[in-house]
């Protein structure tokens, strides 16, 4: 199990495919091995070179449980592609991860060559803000949730109606979600990120080539947030995912990769352009 370390902080990390590299950088309280069922795939059969690592806050990297902010999580993945390649790299985030990345691009541009960013936002809105304040709180308390309790909670959060109606798919994703157990100190440290300030200013000034993806029914970000995002960002594009909730890039994988491919090609990639869909609005 391969581990960099940054400032002191260790991270744990992947690599799959050859040729030219893309990181993908995953939410909070998710692991990297996230990636490795959809996109991971379909970046090394497009020729790239697929990096994927725990942030820190998620186990087996150190989970920092005295707290951290973001630009810690930009400069771990700064130190992470300077010790891994010679950049600059074409990146992938979602919800959190993104968040990273968009601040990646602004601290450190030489280090980004294009941007997918999923999931994300620009600036913070009441409701979400106080969401993520009471999970933190709601862990720090300590309560024993039962293990049903929490899955199907974040099933609701997190999945579209279309996946919440299906028998098959909801009962699969129930399963899955009830092998995660409670938040960790690390994770909390995480959520406790997500209230952002107010970036739309301070984006107007990425210059890497970036592409924005939202999800209809994500009820976290919800897409008037990707919106934001994508025009904050100069000659950013633009995609909608149809029935797809916040974990819209495992929920609606062919439609998503599909977009990746085409804006990493768009880009200046090594892949051929990915075939158009119509599961997506280009708006």
């Amino acid at each position: 199990m391969p581990f960099v370390t940054v400032d002191g902080v260790r991270l744990r990390w992947e690599r799959h495919g050859s040729g030219e590299p893309v990181f993908l950088v995953g939410g909070a309280g998710t692991s990297g091995r996230a990636w490795l069922m959809h996109q991971v795939p379909a970046l090394v059969e497009a020729g790239y070179t697929a990096y994927v690592y725990d942030s820190r806050g998620i186990p087996p990297s150190d989970e920092c449980a005295e707290g951290f902010g973001v630009d810690d999580l930009v400069a771990d993945l700064a130190g992470l592609i300077e010790r891994l390649e010679p950049g600059p790299v074409r990146l992938v985030g979602t919800s959190m991860g993104a968040y990273v990345v968009q601040e990646l691009a602004l601290a450190r541009p030489e280090l980004v060559r294009s941007a997918v960013l999923m999931a994300s936002r620009a600036h913070p809105d009441v409701l979400r803000a106080r969401l993520a304040m009471a999970e933190v709180e709601l862990g720090d308390s300590e309560p024993a949730l039962p293990a049903h309790y929490r899955a199907t909670v974040r099933a609701m959060q997190m999945l579209s109606p279309a996946t919440l109606d299906d028998e098959e798919a909801i009962t699969d994703w129930l399963a899955l979600l009830e092998l995660a157990g409670p938040d960790g100190p690390g994770v909390r440290a995480q959520l406790a990120l997500q209230p952002m300030p107010d970036r739309r200013a301070a984006y107007a000034g990425v210059t890497a080539p970036c592409h924005v993806i939202a999800f209809a029914d994500d009820l976290i970000t919800p897409p008037r947030h990707g919106r934001a995002l994508a025009d904050s960002i100069p000659g950013a594009g633009f995609d909608l995912v149809e029935d797809a909730g916040h974990f819209g890039y495992l929920e609606r994988p062919d439609v998503v990769n599909a977009i990746i491919l085409r804006h990493l090609a768009g880009a200046g990639g090594s892949a051929d352009t990915a075939p158009a869909t119509t599961a997506a609005r280009r708006v």
